[in-house]
C-alpha cells in the first residue's frame, strides 16, 4: 500500500492581555485582546480557497477565537478537542515570572531548565503533556491521511510539535519563535514528520514583527 501523507497546518491563538503581561495562562479560558481578534480576522483569509478537509482547535476561547475566522473562510466547522490544550501550569497559572520564583521556587527551577518529569502542582509535567499532543496529532494524520487539515492551539503545544519534527530533546533551550497567530506547516508520512514551513507571519504585515510575548 502507497504511504499517504498528512499535512497539518497549525496556527498558534492570537495575542491576550496576559500574553501582552508575560503571565502564565495554561489552562485559563481567557479571550484575545484587541491586537489578538486583529490578528485572527488577518490570518483567516490566508486560507480562502486552499483544499483543507478539517479544522481542529482546543477547546480555549483564544483559540476558539483564532479558529473562527480561519473556519468563515473555509466553510468549514471547527472541531474541538480539549487534547490540544496549552500546557497545565496548575498553581502557576495567573502568575508572572518573578512571582513564581519568589512563591514557588521549586516549580520556577523545573520550569527554568524543562525538566521533563516534574509535575506542576496541580498541572501536568512536560513528559505528560508531550505524551497528550503527540497522541492527538498522531491520531489526527492518521484519519486525515493524504489530506490537509488546520489545527489551532498553543504556543507550549507548537514547541513540542516542533521538537518532534526536528527530533530535539524536551530539556534543550528553545531556540526558534512561536509567534501569535504564526502559520506553522508540517507533513507526516510513515511516522515521520517534517517542517514545511515555520512562524510565517506575512499575513500581519508591518505588525508581523515578533514581539517577544510569553509563550503559553
Amino acid at each position: 500500500m502507497t504511504s499517504q501523507t498528512t499535512r497539518l497546518c497549525f496556527v498558534r491563538h492570537g495575542e491576550t492581555d496576559w500574553n501582552a503581561d508575560q503571565r502564565m495562562q495554561g489552562h485559563q479560558d481567557l479571550p484575545l485582546n484587541a491586537d489578538g481578534l486583529e490578528q485572527a480576522e488577518w490570518a483567516g483569509p490566508c486560507f480562502s480557497g486552499k483544499a483543507i478537509a478539517a479544522i481542529y482547535s482546543s477547546d480555549l476561547l483564544r483559540a476558539r477565537q483564532t479558529a473562527r475566522p480561519i473556519a468563515e473562510a473555509l466553510k468549514l466547522p471547527v472541531t474541538l478537542l480539549p487534547a490540544l490544550r496549552e500546557r497545565n501550569f496548575g498553581r502557576c497559572e495567573g502568575l508572572v515570572g518573578s512571582e513564581i520564583v519568589n512563591i514557588y521556587p521549586d516549580d520556577a527551577r523545573a520550569l527554568r531548565v524543562r525538566d521533563a518529569a516534574y509535575v506542576l502542582p496541580g498541572g501536568e509535567s512536560l513528559r505528560q503533556v508531550q505524551q497528550r499532543v503527540l497522541d492527538c496529532i498522531d491520531s489526527l494524520a492518521r484519519e486525515h491521511a493524504g489530506q490537509t487539515i488546520v489545527v489551532v492551539t498553543h504556543g507550549g503545544v507548537l514547541d513540542l510539535i516542533y521538537r518532534r519534527a526536528c527530533h530535539m530533546a524536551l530539556e534543550l533551550p528553545r531556540n526558534f519563535e512561536i509567534p501569535n497567530t504564526g502559520i506553522n506547516w508540517v507533513s507526516i508520512c510513515d511516522n515521520q514528520w517534517r517542517i514545511e514551513q515555520w512562524a510565517d507571519t506575512a499575513h500581519l504585515g508591518e505588525r508581523g514583527a515578533i514581539k517577544v510575548l510569553s509563550n503559553y
